[in-house]
């Protein structure tokens, strides 16, 4: 198209709307800083409105040649993508924003798109202190403000690509500014079209305050009410079978649990539940059941009646967590969030590898429509879901609606080297196809690793791009995403070549490594700028094996 059939934005431009959307606005100036944006007198305007006919996160563009553009999105959220379609595509040039005339209309092809974390994991600032890459019982080791320094890196990610939404496990903590940092993040996501979602586990991981002298943490509870403790049927932690070296599950105040069979235990979590969504501007809640071990006592036993799941539990070492516990606890923290914040997304944990064989069915009719249900896979388990599960078996499910979560892909399955920093990008894209093609409303994938590593950055990317798109091809998505970061469409290709080649093999000779090596340092000097990064980074990823001696 030429530069005549373009509306050009240049000199003085009014922005109608933009005190409701200052990050808009904000990127508009970052983006080109030679335009007058929200000029008072101005012959090309720029509005921006939500459409409550619009899906969350879908978008309107409608461009006429006077100049003028009005953007309307479904949420603030898809106002700021609208914002960053415009950005990407409207040239080089400062001082002008160029837009082609007509409507651009977008909506995501999955509504539910999530990064999981834990606080004491996510690395997305790297200029301190403190880092930590598996566990879920750590102390926060990093300086107080490495909370906000991480998230806010990681929401920026997510507000440019589209991923909706950030669990956080390990939301509230002392030791990383407490309530006030928690608000502040919030502050920061909201803006930028992010739903902060804090996890949380009924009775378990810390109650909704997981580090702290605070009436809704669960040790600080439990010291003042012993009498509700849990009993539990073994000790605590599990072991996850697509991970080749034991967990370690160090006994604490993190690992207390309380007895969800106590009246006084459910009446706490559902006050604190309260607390949370009417003190903080979140986006959501991630509850589950906790899965380091259930309560035993006579009570708890009575009440569930379920001898398939016990006999599971028993016989499975992975399975250590109650779904009756689930099933009859979580509808009344439901209602507790719902009641404070309508729109909030509340995901319920169904646990790990059970999607395809469920063992309280039963309960499970009892849970809400509306709350987000959450089947989580590991590896073993996800090469059965992508060939056996099918759209029938999904609608007929009574929980709606429904999610996969990745629970591999990450430091939780694989060997010793961990599946953090592997090219994952043909997972994600994996996962959300099959998710969308058998009626999944979305997917969650584990989001701590900071996008300076190439493979996590581009992984990212797959999961950002499929999940909007799941219709994309493989193929599409090297020639319109990964070759301009990698230097052409022969570069990228090369590239996923080389880091699937050392994905696959734990173990490889020197000198193969050596020469990957050499390819990889080659393409980041041939490279400038963002190019050379990415190529870089692999090549790290290369040398540091090489150095070990395999």
């Amino acid at each position: 198209m030429s530069s005549s059939d373009q509306a050009l934005l240049a000199g003085n431009v009014a922005v109608s709307g933009a005190e409701a959307f200052p990050h808009a606005l904000r990127r508009f100036k970052e983006a080109f800083p030679g335009v007058d944006w929200q000029a008072n007198d101005a012959a090309a305007t720029v509005s921006l409105s939500i459409d409550d006919a619009l899906a969350e996160g879908a978008f309107r563009i409608e461009t006429t040649t006077a100049p003028s553009i009005a953007i309307a999105g479904g949420s603030l959220s898809g106002v700021i993508y609208a914002v960053e379609h415009l950005i990407a595509n409207g040239g080089t040039d400062p001082a002008t924003l160029a837009v082609a005339p007509g409507t651009v209309s977008e909506a995501p092809g999955l509504a539910y798109r999530t990064f999981w974390t834990w606080d004491h994991s996510t690395n997305w600032e790297l200029s301190q202190v403190g880092v930590q890459e598996i566990g879920v019982f750590n102390p926060y080791s990093k300086p107080p403000g490495g909370f906000l320094a991480d998230y806010c890196r990681l929401v920026d990610f997510c507000s440019l690509n589209r991923i909706a939404g950030i669990v956080i496990y390990g939301f509230l903590r002392d030791s990383h500014g407490g309530i006030e940092a928690a608000q502040e993040l919030c502050r920061y996501a909201n803006e930028r079209g992010v739903r902060i979602i804090p996890g949380i586990a009924i009775g378990a991981y810390g109650g909704v305050y997981w580090e702290g002298d605070h009436p809704y943490n669960l040790s600080t509870w439990l010291k003042k009410n012993p009498q509700f403790a849990a009993t539990m049927e073994k000790g605590v932690g599990f072991q996850l079978a697509d991970l080749s070296f034991p967990l370690n599950f160090p006994h604490s105040d993190y690992t207390v649990s309380a007895c969800p069979s106590a009246p006084e235990t459910i009446e706490w979590m559902e006050e604190a539940v309260s607390w949370l969504a009417e003190t903080f501007d979140i986006g959501g809640i991630n509850i589950e059941s906790g899965d380091y071990g259930v309560c035993g006592c006579d009570r708890c036993v009575a009440r569930r009646k379920n001898d398939a799941e016990a006999a599971r539990r028993r016989d499975d070492h992975g399975d250590s967590w109650s779904h009756t516990d689930m099933a009859e606890n979580f509808p009344r923290l439901y209602r507790a969030a719902k009641a404070k914040k309508p729109d909030l997304w509340i995901y319920c944990e169904m646990q790990w590898d059970n999607l395809l064989d469920p063992v309280a069915s039963d309960a499970q009719t009892s849970l809400p429509p509306g709350a987000i249900y959450q089947h989580t896979a590991n590896r073993s388990f996800w090469n059965r879901l992508r060939t056996e599960l099918k759209r029938d078996y999904v609608e007929a499910l009574p929980t709606q609606p429904n999610v996969l979560r990745c629970q591999f892909a990450c430091q939780w399955n694989g060997d010793e080297r961990t599946e953090r920093y592997a090219l994952n990008a043909r997972v994600f894209a994996d996962m959300a196809t099959v998710a969308d093609k058998v009626g999944m409303d979305g997917l969650t994938v584990w989001g701590e690793v900071s996008s300076y590593c190439a493979t996590a950055e581009l992984s990212y990317l797959a999961f950002a791009r499929f999940c909007w798109d799941p219709t994309l091809t493989w193929e599409r998505f090297l020639d319109e995403d990964l070759a301009p970061r990698l230097g052409g469409g022969e570069a990228a290709r090369r590239f996923v070549e080389i880091a699937e080649e050392i994905d696959a093999n734990q173990t490889l000779p020197v000198s193969r490594l050596a020469e990957l090596r050499a390819t990889t340092l080659a393409a980041s000097m041939a490279g400038d700028g963002e190019v050379a990064r990415r190529w870089l980074t692999l090549g790290e990823q290369i040398a540091r094996r090489e150095y070990m001696g395999a």
